[in-house]
């Protein structure tokens, strides 16, 4: 049997993205034993999906610990794997590539012309894996549906249709915050009574999800875990966030809803937008006052 490993460290909606890939990866390699080398944070995460059989947590300190690099190496090497599937594509993951790996048969899409489908993150991770003569059917259409089916029927005790809101985002993407959720809720709640309105804030994000007065989705007063959030998410009617990771889970669980976006970047690049997925893009953030908003988005509240 041949050891494949994936590596993956990224932020949440880069790990949501790679649903696909990781799909075509298992039917391509059926009879071989696939490892994912990711962060602490998606250890547990990647534990539960059917498409790994075992994971390694890469703790990402400086490249100057040399006791760390050597360790990691160790590891590695001793499991003699016969290919590298680098989805993290990164300088980082490139230095293991060159320095620290012993293996040789690895792939990547920064040996893709840059100027070849840059446009897009998941035309790039196609043509990376089709370079590996792997039958690309799911990489385009990521189904993160495997996480919400993990989550032990997480729902809401109400049985009334919610719309979900993630108004939130870190504290280094500041720029990516839509400053008028509070406003957007305020009309919603006005003209849609039959809705619940519901936000799930993440750590750090509960004491500012209560000033919003709507229905906070925590478990045991604490924020939910990955396979919570999913299945909340695609239960939702309808899901409004900032370009965060719930927003991408959104996009890639089937769910309807919204992104609201900034000149950050562009949605066609990180390939949020699906078919009832939309992103809602100005040049400035502050300029999309709430009443545009919801006159954008009334006829989905609706229907």
């Amino acid at each position: 049997m041949s050891n494949i490993l994936i590596i993956k460290l990224g932020s949440l909606g880069d790990v949501v993205q790679i649903s696909g890939a990781l799909r075509d990866i298992r039917e391509h390699h059926k009879n071989e034993k696939i490892t994912i080398l990711t962060t602490s944070k998606y250890i547990n995460l990647f534990k539960n999906c059917p498409y790994v059989d075992n994971c390694l947590e890469d703790e990402r300190l400086p490249r100057y610990n040399i006791f760390y690099l050597l360790r990691l190496r160790k590891i590695i090497n001793s499991l003699n794997f016969n290919k590298v599937y680098d989805l993290q594509n990164s300088n980082r993951t490139n230095f293991y590539r060159k320095f620290l790996f012993n293996v040789k048969n690895w792939s990547s899409s920064r040996d893709i012309p840059e100027n070849k489908y840059n446009n897009s993150v998941l035309q790039r991770f196609d043509e990376q894996l089709r370079k590996s003569n792997i039958q690309t059917n799911y990489t385009l259409k990521p189904d993160f549906s495997w996480a919400a089916e993990k989550a032990n029927n997480y729902n809401l005790d109400n049985g009334k249709k919610y719309i979900l809101f993630f108004p939130f985002c870190s504290r280094d993407l500041i720029h990516k915050r839509w400053p008028y959720f509070s406003e957007l809720i305020n009309l919603i709640k006005k003209n849609h009574p039959e809705y619940s309105l519901v936000v799930a804030p993440g750590p750090g994000e509960i004491e500012e999800a209560k000033s919003l007065d709507i229905k906070i989705a925590l478990n045991n007063s604490l924020p939910l875990n990955f396979f919570e959030l999913a299945s909340l998410i695609k239960k939702s009617h309808l899901v409004i966030a900032n370009d965060t990771g719930p927003a991408h889970m959104a996009a890639h669980l089937g769910a309807r809803g919204f992104t609201l976006f900034g000149p950050h970047t562009t949605p066609e690049k990180v390939s949020i937008e699906r078919e009832k997925f939309i992103a809602l893009q100005t040049m400035d953030l502050k300029s999309l006052f709430a009443d545009r908003v919801y006159t954008l988005i009334k006829s989905s509240i609706i229907n």
